[in-house]
């Protein structure tokens, strides 16, 4: 399987890559300055806010062995209520060289993980969009990493986690309904195959267990210490998870799942 990663080398859009590659796939690698190095990773220098660059990425027609286009802004951030390690949208840059070899078709699947701190609701709802289009002309579907806020509080489905301050701590409220706009922009497209994966409401770097417990639209805790979290690793697994076995969901969470 062909796996195109927007975002891919921020916290987890390179974690799915790692894991992606581990598991046999090729990844055709999109952000501003894609590294390279692994025979089985096509780094594309490509600018997500200019749709005609983001087709042609996911097409497989761009240069990757010449001058190609750079994206606006790909670093990936804590898509839950705890943000960390952002790289803020800013202006195109110069075009640089990315190596590589240009794929012999469009990626079987196609993975958004793209974040900004602060929030930037304007570019995260564009990006996504860009990416729903080209993709659907090429009938190709979208696992897009959201964020927690768009999920439904436990105990109270009638209250958004972006709204709810036991999860959403004031200053981060701002990325949550980032994400929450994120969703609402999935839903408006009706052509696109598309799935919306929230995380729980705390997301960081840690171990790599590969257990995690899945559900729809509601935050989860883990079983036994109550909170909401998982590693950006696990978070990973249950990305390429979706990706190689798609549920019937169009929004779906984890949450790490302890191993008694």
């Amino acid at each position: 399987m062909t796996i195109a990663v927007l975002g891919a080398t921020g916290m987890v859009g390179s974690r799915v890559i790692a894991e992606a590659v581990a598991r046999g796939h090729r990844v055709l690698a999109l952000s501003r300055k894609p590294g390279d190095g692994d025979p089985n990773v096509t780094p594309v220098a490509v600018d997500v806010g200019d749709p005609e660059a983001v087709r042609e990425a996911l097409a497989g027609t761009i240069a990757t062995g010449t001058v190609a286009r750079e994206v606006t802004a790909t670093g990936t951030v804590a898509t839950g209520a705890t943000a960390t390690g952002a790289t803020a949208p800013g202006t195109t840059a110069p075009g640089i060289t990315a190596p590589g070899i240009t794929p012999p078709h469009p990626p079987d699947a196609v993975i958004l993980s793209v974040r900004t701190l602060p929030a930037d609701r304007e570019f995260l709802v564009g990006a996504t969009r860009t990416v729903l289009d080209a993709a659907a002309r090429l009938g190709t579907r979208v696992l897009v990493v959201g964020g927690a806020g768009a999920l439904r509080s436990p105990g109270d489905p009638d209250l958004p986690v972006a709204d709810n301050r036991a999860y959403v701590p004031d200053e981060y409220r701002a990325v949550a309904l980032a994400g929450t706009a994120q969703l609402r922009t999935c839903e408006a497209h009706a052509d696109a195959d598309w799935v919306y994966l929230s995380p729980p409401a705390e997301l960081e770097p840690g171990e790599r267990t590969g257990r995690y417990r899945r559900g729809t639209d509601t935050l989860l805790t883990a079983s036994d210490d109550g909170r909401s979290w998982i590693s950006a690793e696990d978070l990973a697994v249950a990305v390429v998870d979706e990706v190689e076995n798609p549920g019937t969901e169009r929004h779906i969470t984890v949450v790490h799942r302890p191993s008694t």
